[in-house]
């Protein structure tokens, strides 16, 4: 039998290094490509081909998790981020940047929780605590440290507006793509000291009935969530650059106050999750980010657009546990990979609407951050109606 808080001390470790280099690489991929002279319309496109990469990976990973090891699953998809990294820093070839931004999967949105999660660690935690008051600790204590270590990589995009005047744009990013794949290395080194509790067997080719069934009800949820996030948030950052003119250094500063607030957010999150059920919580919370999105599109300062975001930030820490929470409830013990993997791969194959991001951006600049609010608004109502029904139980899952 393993030591449960042992094992996750490493994965905060893991967290906490992968954060700080995510959260650089996902704020400067945009604007790095803009310097490597690549269309605002074929930005979204590299980050809607990142989101296909990393579908079926997810989906394969999944798999693995569920019949070797959800340890093996972490790792291996760390190893990918390392792997595209590295190939980022080292190469000046466009394509082959290019290349590495898809392997590493950078894309997505630059927000406090980004370099919490990745395949398998839903899975992991749920294998390793079985008691749900238990889990959202575990997830907001994640939430937090990603939140918190995300500073620093925001900072490390700030530096580029300083480091630029000694040594060129175009090496200070790389420089710091380099100083990121060395983040990345080190997490992996905590991850393969990871251990977990021993599998179930695995008694189905895919999953049980009762965890299809409870799934499928999360990826309705989920998708149209999915869809405001693609438009809105993978090229965030290059919509403050457009739509305010502001530098990196004016960028980092809203990003890195952001991650300040989520970490108190997901603290928050930890000390009231028995006043109401969670699935309010994450329901409430996820219509409110989409609020802040509209507010922000429609904010003709940068200061204010940036106030909206780091106030969604808060609401978005909140929520970030319970909606994990949610995630795993309804699911068989020998499922989680399988499970989870699938909804991964289902909320991002409904990101891949970030392809549609830079047509709109081109289009109207405020456009794709006022699209994305109305469905992260919808799908927060969408959440709570169709999670409020009976789970594997018997109990709602409204009442937990």
């Amino acid at each position: 039998m393993i030591d449960p808080k042992k094992t996750f001390k490493f994965l905060v470790y893991s967290r906490a290094l992968r954060s700080m280099a995510l959260i650089y690489m996902t704020l400067a991929f945009s604007l790095y490509l803009v310097v490597l002279h690549i269309s605002i319309i074929n930005i979204g496109l590299v980050a809607a081909t990142t989101m296909l990469f990393a579908i079926f990976l997810t989906l394969a990973l999944g798999a693995i998790g569920d019949r070797h090891g959800y340890r093996y699953e972490l790792i291996i998809s760390e190893a990918f981020t390392f792997a595209g990294a590295l190939l980022i820093a080292l190469s000046s070839n466009v394509t082959l940047i290019i290349v590495g931004i898809v392997i590493a999967g950078i894309s997505g949105g630059a927000g406090g929780i980004r370099g919490a999660f990745s395949p398998g660690i839903n899975a992991i935690i749920a294998s390793n605590f079985s008691d749900e008051k238990e889990r959202v600790k575990k997830f907001s204590t994640i939430t937090m440290v990603a939140s918190s270590f995300s500073i620093f990589g925001s900072m490390m995009f700030g530096t580029i507006t300083f480091l630029s005047r000694y040594v060129g744009i175009g090496l200070a990013y790389r420089y710091m793509f380099l100083a990121s794949a060395f983040m990345l290395m080190l997490s992996l080194g905590f991850l393969l000291l990871l251990k977990e509790n021993k599998r179930p067997t695995k008694t189905t080719k895919i999953m049980k009935q009762v965890s299809f069934s409870y799934i499928i009800r999360i990826i309705i949820a989920n998708s149209v969530g999915g869809v405001g996030m693609g438009i809105a948030i993978p090229l965030l950052p290059l919509w403050f650059k457009l739509f305010y003119n502001a530098d990196p250094f004016q960028i980092g500063l809203v990003f890195g106050a952001s991650y300040i607030i989520t970490a108190l957010g997901a603290y928050t999150a930890s000390k009231i999750s028995h006043l109401t059920s969670v699935l309010n919580i994450a329901s409430i919370t996820r219509s409110l980010n989409g609020v802040f999105l509209v507010a922000m599109a429609l904010s003709p300062l940068f200061i204010m657009s940036g106030l909206f975001y780091i106030l969604r930030a808060f609401f978005v820490g909140v929520g970030s546990p319970s909606r994990s929470t949610m995630t795993i409830k309804g699911i068989e013990n020998e499922d989680y990979g399988t499970a989870t993997s699938i909804n991964g791969v289902a909320t991002r194959v409904s990101q891949l609407s970030s392809g549609a991001s830079g047509y709109l951006m081109d289009y109207a600049l405020p456009l794709p951050i006022l699209v994305g609010g109305i469905f992260q608004f919808t799908s927060g109502i969408i959440y709570k109606l169709i999670l409020n029904k009976k789970d594997k139980g018997g109990a709602k899952t409204s009442q937990l």
